[in-house]
């Protein structure tokens, strides 16, 4: 099938996040040349022999479990954070208001304090168990699928992070997960309910968040069953992002780290969320993990987060790194980054959307290695630094054909 009659979907779990908003309207803004793709990386000139899906082809969907729009979600942006100008909103409400259309209420099973507090009244499925959620979740997709003539559909998580999740024996094997579920007898967080729903129907499925998603061992064999290419976990576009940067120069430089805080402070509801110290605790560990695998060594750290509901969608963070050089002299590394969170991500989510996609037509299933670049924690690939990370992905896309 050529690139010009084939048409994939985007479902967004937390549609109307400033994520998801961004991301759909930045797929339309791109589709009608109203800005350049900066910020894209699959839109590299580098890359430009690779056949990703232009964002003509594109029809975005999702769940939420807030009653909302991608219109609105993205003037609640530009209100709180004065991102985005209104006549590119103008332009694309039209398109913005045909792809609300297809946003359905979220599925929730079991879910904490801190996320059903964001649930909007008659606007989330209560699932009574596992088997439910998936269900409902695999028939809502494959109807988005069928209404639209989609030839492929990705599931991006873009949802609240959830609380750490620790898997147990029914979680190493599909056979075990199977066989736990039909007796009901297993818990999943809702991230991975949804990752089992995209997986087992043949969907593509990115974890943007540190949530679990589809990174147990059960799921990762039934990608591998179903053809299918998972990615995540945690998108990597701030203060992890330098960290990946700069631990390695210290490394090459032999320079060595004796201690490295940082302090990041946000607003918007993924700070709020983050604010309870289950669903904080998620994110911490993911930030915090890569500088022992990249120094070869562990110094002091620190990693704090807090909720500044001010800030909107503008996140802020202070690194203080505190190193030894030669002849035992001590000195410091201070930095301030400061960014507009959904701004940063949405045009990676486009990435990944394009590459996940990219993967399953070439035949790839299970982990998608070359991924790892844009993660925190990228499932599968221990080595944290960026240049070595985005070295992978250069490598994957120079043969641009069938792997299969």
């Amino acid at each position: 099938m050529s690139v010009s009659e084939r048409r994939v979907g985007l479902w967004l779990v937390g549609a109307y996040g400033g994520v998801g908003g961004t991301t759909a309207l930045g797929l339309a803004a791109l589709a009608r040349g109203l800005h350049t793709p900066v910020g894209l990386v699959t839109a590299l000139p580098e890359f430009a022999h690779v056949d990703f899906d232009a964002p003509t082809r594109f029809v975005v969907g999702g769940h939420d479990i807030r009653q909302s729009s991608f219109a609105a979600a993205v003037r609640e942006l530009h209100a709180a954070s004065n991102v985005i100008d209104g006549s590119t909103l103008q332009v694309c409400k039209e398109q913005l208001d045909e792809w609300t259309a297809n946003v359905l209420p979220g599925v929730l099973f079991r879910p904490n304090g801190a996320i059903t507090a964001l649930a909007d009244r008659g606007h989330a499925v209560r699932a009574e168990t596992p088997v439910d959620a998936i269900e409902l979740v695999q028939q809502e997709l494959k109807a988005f699928a069928a209404a639209h003539q989609l030839d492929q559909v990705v599931v991006v998580n873009a949802a609240s992070t959830e609380p750490p999740f620790d898997p147990t024996d029914d979680h190493r094997t599909l056979a075990g997960l199977q066989a736990a579920l039909k007796r009901n007898t297993v818990s999943l967080p809702t991230s991975s309910l949804y990752a089992y729903a995209a997986i087992e129907a043949g969907f593509a499925y990115v974890n943007l968040t540190p949530s679990r998603g589809a990174s147990l061992p059960a799921l990762e064999e039934l990608a591998k069953l179903r053809g299918v290419p998972i990615a995540g976990q945690d998108l990597k576009t701030g203060e992890t992002l330098l960290k990946s940067v700069l631990a390695p120069m210290f490394a090459r430089r032999n320079l060595r780290v004796l201690s490295w805080v940082g302090h990041n402070i946000l607003g918007n509801r993924d700070g709020q969320v983050l604010a309870d110290p289950a669903n904080k605790a998620s994110k911490v560990r993911t930030k915090d993990a890569l500088l022992a695998e990249v120094l070869g060594y562990k110094p002091q750290s620190l990693v704090s987060i807090e909720y500044v509901e001010s800030l909107g969608d503008w996140k802020t963070a202070w690194d203080h790194v505190h190193f030894e050089g030669f002849l035992g002299t001590k000195m410091t590394l201070q930095l301030t980054w400061q960014g507009c969170d959904s701004i940063l991500a949405a045009p990676l989510v486009i990435d990944l959307a394009r590459l996940a996609l990219l993967a399953q037509r070439r035949g790839d299933a299970g982990t998608l290695h070359a991924a790892a670049c844009f993660f925190k924690s990228p499932a599968g690939v221990p080595d944290h630094d960026l240049g070595k990370q985005f070295a992978m992905l250069e490598e994957y896309l120079a043969d641009p054909g069938p792997r299969s």
